[in-house]
């Protein structure tokens, strides 16, 4: 950036005494402060040159350095102390950082609310299918005596003294100029004489609120949605913070909620089913489907519904439901039925399974010794 004229940038002219400077400073650092004007580079830029330019013009040993052709402007390519080129310019960027909370320093009158997070109770039909469900927090919100500004009615915040509503405290230290948070003020640039009786000062109660949350279908245990806006309220008219609400889904009997987003169901057969095969009904979300069981069907064996889960976030389509297929072996046999199952037996006796894991194990062992 070219060097520009201090006393310009301040508006004052060269024989301003200090006490002009000062005045004319503050009412620039107010016009051009980030807090009134956010996410406007051009005002952050004036702000950065009004600040630089009073560092300078404040401190009478800069000041008389500078009329006589140094260069403490703190705006870069211009001349150091002494008039040497490429002199030493404080970075106001890390300064604006601090002082905005970016890099851990104090709040800004203009703070965000706090995030708050709460859970909610959902039955599995509700989980799937989604529902609105009504909320209950308790948060800092906006004190509705002082309406937030902290003041006791019929009274309002007033210009901090001792930065004169810019928030800051400047130093200077050798060639550089560091600015703070106003110690008085905390940054907010105003002082509260009368303090509301109701918040104390701070602008902010506890109190009850109560929402309804739109939870979307196909939430499961632990999911978490976020409401924007309905979390605290922030000091001095500050943004809210968002609400997070937590899941609780209280499992079903039947459909077990899988990782996947899919659904699992375990479906008990008989032994005929298996080996026969037979055509069964099982559950869906919406009523029963019939699946078809092939013969020979093995314990454990699962089938899949393609399409007939939960909806999947953001609407892309809907999960399966996986069958688990269980083979039910009755415990009390009528005589028929064990007479019916003797005979059977005596028909599988030449294809015992067990044979298989015998003679592969016997093989195994062989080799083992060898």
């Amino acid at each position: 950036m070219p060097d520009r004229d201090l006393y310009s940038v301040l508006g004052v002219s060269k024989k301003a005494s200090a006490d002009e400077i000062k005045k004319a400073y503050r009412k620039l650092a107010r016009k051009y402060h980030p807090d009134r004007n956010p996410d406007d580079k051009h005002a952050e830029e004036k702000f950065k040159e009004v600040q630089a330019a009073y560092d300078t013009l404040s401190d009478p040993e800069k000041r008389r350095t500078y009329d006589a052709g140094g260069m403490f402007s703190g705006f870069g390519g211009g001349r150091g102390a002494g008039g040497a080129p490429g002199g030493f310019s404080a970075d106001l960027g890390d300064i604006f950082s601090t002082f905005f909370g970016r890099r851990g320093g104090p709040e800004p009158a203009q703070a965000r609310g706090r995030d708050l997070e709460t859970e909610v109770h959902l039955s599995f039909d509700q989980a799937v299918r989604g529902a609105e469900i009504p909320v209950v927090v308790q948060k800092h919100a906006t004190c509705t005596t002082c309406h937030g500004s902290g003041a006791k009615p019929g009274t309002a915040p007033v210009t901090c003294p001792h930065c004169g509503g810019t928030g800051l405290d400047s130093e200077s230290q050798g060639f550089f100029s560091i600015s703070r948070p106003c110690p008085q003020c905390g940054g907010a640039g105003q002082v509260i004489e009368h303090p509301c009786d109701t918040c104390d000062g701070s602008g902010l109660t506890v109190q009850q609120k109560r929402y309804r949350v739109k939870v979307p279908p196909g939430v499961r245990d632990g999911s978490r949605i976020r409401v924007a806006g309905k979390g605290e309220d922030g000091p001095r008219g500050g943004p809210p913070g968002d609400l997070y609400v937590i899941t609780r889904v209280t499992p079903s009997p039947v459909f077990k909620q899988r990782s996947d987003g899919n659904l699992e169901v375990t479906i008990p057969i008989t032994i005929a089913e298996a080996i026969q095969g037979a055509t069964v009904e099982v559950p869906t979300l919406n009523g029963t489907k019939k699946i078809r069981l092939p013969a020979g069907t093995q314990h454990g064996t699962v089938q899949r519904l393609r399409g007939e889960g939960p909806p999947k976030p953001g609407g892309k389509g809907r999960g399966d439901i996986l069958y688990r297929l269980e083979l039910e072996v009755p415990k009390d046999l009528s005589s028929e039925q064990e007479q019916a199952l003797g005979e059977f037996a005596e028909t599988m006796n030449d294809r015992n399974p067990r044979e298989r894991v015998l003679r592969d194990a016997s093989a195994s062992s062989g080799k083992v010794g060898g």
